[in-house]
């Protein structure tokens, strides 16, 4: 994109907006921003917990998350899924129970849009000290159930194209 994605807007409001909207209408609470562009990001109204790996890719985002909001269970979901709906988070938080995470199935895991108990933290930790950088790859390292969602729900946007359509 050549820009942060959370502040790209689709159909006139920023990604990120869009995402954290479908969050809040689904009950999560708190919705914060897991780095990012802090002033931007403050100035939308987000809160900002700062990365602890910046540029680490998304598995640190996930552990940073788990170690610095509370309860017992994180929604994580990427910025740049506009279309996401509170339907599709009610589903992936009620499929969890005693799962350590529940990653929805397309015609793949989408890790970037799950609930992460805090019971996968130590296991998570672990393969990132081994050097994973992947949420893909620590899904056989843990306890996983996978609910099926409308797929377009996860339909995420890359490149300025996708914001067409």
């Amino acid at each position: 994109m050549g820009t942060d994605k959370a502040l790209v807007p689709w159909q006139g409001v920023p990604m990120a907006s869009r995402v954290a909207a479908a969050l809040d209408e689904a009950g999560c609470n708190p919705v914060v921003a897991i780095g990012g562009d802090t002033q931007a990001l403050s100035a939308l109204g987000f809160g900002v917990v700062a990365d602890s790996w910046p540029g680490e890719g998304p598995l640190g985002g996930v552990i940073t998350a788990l170690r610095h909001l509370p309860g017992a269970v994180v929604m994580v979901v990427s910025c740049d899924l506009p279309r996401l709906s509170p339907d599709t988070v009610r589903i992936v938080l009620a499929a969890l129970g005693d799962s350590e995470a529940s990653v929805p199935l397309t015609d793949r895991p989408e890790p970037l849009c799950a609930a992460w108990s805090r019971a996968a933290l130590p296991a998570l930790e672990v393969a990132f000290e081994q050097g994973e950088r992947s949420l893909r790859g620590v899904l056989d390292r843990i306890q996983v159930v996978h609910p099926k969602v409308d797929p377009q729900d996860l339909t995420n946007v890359n490149t300025p194209r996708d914001l067409r359509d």
